[in-house]
């Protein structure tokens, strides 16, 4: 199965509606590099690929840089289905610089990560420091996903709120962070959002994400305000 049947499955799975709808959240990709497949079907496609055509679906991961949007969200859950840890760390690190839109980024995630949590963090230690914006947000969400529970630690909070940036979708990733982390960590996050060091945007849009939590009561809600910027 060549690189042009795996586009010729995708296209079989073209949705129009969900091509425009689609197009409208991810501004960053022009309208003409989105086929519109809704991502159920691309992850089912992802696993076939790996069950019964491995060697061309590794092969596919080895074809970067790829044109459309759904050849990359193929590409990341594809990663996903790797088992070993060595292997689906080198294509992920392979990949990142080349992805470039939001969705892409916050869409894959290797479950084999969360079972090497501390060789991970090396990686997520390195990721935050990049000059490529959806690198820096790939590592702030594994932050977000795998490290704001059992294996949270207070120093992880630090090495989010030293990220500067200009970039939107990271600031919004940074915001989304700690606005999770205050439902999760709340006594461990809170000086971060009283000190009022983070950015105005991040600051703000953190308190905003936070309050519109349900699992942040009404009166935590109200102490927040008093720190927007």
């Amino acid at each position: 199965m060549s690189k042009e049947i795996i586009l010729d499955r995708l296209w079989a799975l073209e949705d129009s509606p969900y091509r425009d709808f689609t197009a409208n959240l991810i501004p960053t990709v022009e309208k003409s590099r989105i086929i519109g497949v809704r991502t159920p079907a691309m992850r089912a496609l992802a696993k076939e690929l790996v069950k019964h055509y491995p060697t061309e679906a590794m092969s596919f991961l080895e074809e970067l840089p790829h044109y459309y949007y759904e050849e990359n969200n193929l590409h990341g859950f594809i990663i996903e289905q790797l088992k070993d840890f060595d292997k689906a760390m080198q294509y992920t690190e392979r990949f990142l610089p080349y992805i470039d839109n939001w969705a892409t980024c916050d869409t894959f995630a290797p479950k084999i990560f969360s079972k090497y949590p501390e060789e991970t963090l090396k990686h997520i230690k390195q990721w935050i420091t990049s000059k490529e914006t959806y690198t820096v947000r790939y590592g702030i969400g594994l932050l977000l996903s795998n490290y704001l529970d059992a294996l949270f630690k207070e120093e992880y909070l630090t090495w989010v709120a030293k990220i500067t940036s200009d970039e939107y979708y990271i600031n919004m990733m940074i915001a989304w962070y700690f606005a999770t982390a205050l439902t999760k960590q709340y006594e461990a996050t809170i000086p971060y959002i009283e000190s009022k060091t983070l950015s105005p945007f991040v600051q703000n849009k953190s308190i905003q994400k936070a309050r519109e939590s349900r699992r942040i009561s009404e009166d935590t809600k109200k102490y927040l305000l008093q720190f927007k910027l």
